[in-house]
């Protein structure tokens, strides 16, 4: 497969904006030819189409080169896949926390949705956000913040689709050094969708997981980050493996 340059810097237009993805590969979208049988199959994104930001400044800046995507950021950010993704799933990329002296390795704040829908059940980007956080209260999604709050929490959310509520169970709301963020070190991010059980993996190793009487079943992907500067690789989606 081919690699693509590309960068987009965003801007405070209404409509959010969009990026290049020529080298990303997602596996098992919804509207593909999968079944259940089939262990994966791939669909390469190849233009700005499948991919759609929402950024809270101008000087918030995104990038695309060689199958690295960088997102370099003084404020809230949400990265949307474009694709419908129905469940069960399996949502994998590798991340890195990038600290190397500028303004924005900050360290803090890999954070993701999925699973994410608007209350009726239309994507997400279907109603514009301006990027900051409470912006997203109103979805029903999953929700993990890693290294949140300047890299000394990583919480799992349940949202419920209620402006200002933003529901946290004691046992999902860690501290310890060993679940937060490491300057320059990569790392792989395993979202975990099957029926009622949802989990959240670092390099192989669970570190929340919920039992959902009534589960979140499709709905959309998102990346999101504050004030900070990271890089994605390997971005994929499958059947879950296990």
């Amino acid at each position: 497969m081919s690699s693509t340059a590309s960068s987009r810097t965003s801007s405070r237009a209404k409509a959010p904006g969009t990026l290049v993805a020529a080298a990303f590969v997602v596996v098992g979208l919804a509207g593909c030819a999968a079944t259940r049988g089939d262990p994966e199959f791939s669909r390469v994104l190849l233009d700005g189409r499948h991919w759609t930001f929402e950024a809270e400044i101008p000087q918030t800046r995104i990038s695309l080169n060689r199958g690295v995507l960088d997102v370099d950021t003084p404020a809230g950010v949400t990265l949307w896949l474009n694709h419908e993704i129905r469940g069960p799933v399996e949502i994998e990329f590798d991340a890195t926390a990038v600290a190397v002296g500028g303004v924005n390795d900050q360290v803090s704040d890999l954070n993701v949705f999925w699973m994410a829908t608007n209350t009726d059940g239309t994507a997400p980007f279907t109603h514009p956000r301006k990027g900051k956080f409470a912006e997203y209260d109103d979805l029903t999604t999953y929700y993990v913040g890693l290294g949140g709050n300047r890299n000394t929490t990583s919480r799992f959310r349940r949202y419920v689709g209620e402006p200002g509520n933003r529901p946290l169970l004691p046992q999902h709301d860690l501290s310890d050094p060993s679940v937060l963020l490491v300057p320059n070190r990569r790392q792989t991010i395993t979202l975990i969708a099957r029926g009622g059980h949802i989990e959240y993996r670092r390099d192989g190793k669970m570190l929340f997981a919920y039992e959902d009487a009534t589960p979140y079943t499709r709905g959309w992907f998102a990346l999101r980050t504050t004030w900070s500067h990271l890089r994605i690789e390997n971005f994929r989606v499958r059947r879950p493996r296990d």
